[in-house]
């Protein structure tokens, strides 16, 4: 089983950056695919990005154009580079991993970290 630890949250202002980590133990990575969610308050938990074992990405449109994801199976690790980010990117962001697929359907995706709150200030 693959445990998640989300890092690198915290407190920016509009149009500023993030850089979040999805760090794993207790599994390589490398067989995984990996989702990034986010949930704001009073919101449902919606997708925002994903990358599978080949390296390769796909994004929900709040994403498109302004977050890249992207993967180090060195470090056991996959980031979530954030550009011009708006006061509605506030949330928890949390990652997750997947066994088999890479896939939007947070329902797919068996474990999860405890997530990391990004909070975006006007």
């Amino acid at each position: 089983q693959v445990q998640l630890v989300e890092s690198g949250g915290g407190l920016v202002q509009v149009g500023g950056s993030l850089r979040l980590s999805c760090a794993a133990s207790g599994r390589a990575l490398s067989n995984y695919a990996i989702g990034w969610f986010r949930q704001a308050p009073g919101k449902e938990r919606e997708f925002v990005a994903g990358i599978v074992w080949s390296g390769s990405n796909f994004y929900g449109a709040s994403a498109k154009g302004r977050f890249t994801i992207s993967r180090d199976n060195a470090k056991n690790t996959v980031y979530l580079q954030m550009n011009s980010l708006k006061p509605e990117d506030t949330a928890v962001y949390y990652c997750a991993a997947n066994r088999y697929t890479g896939t939007s359907n947070q329902a797919e995706y068996p474990y999860w970290g405890q997530g990391t709150q990004v909070t975006v200030s006007s």
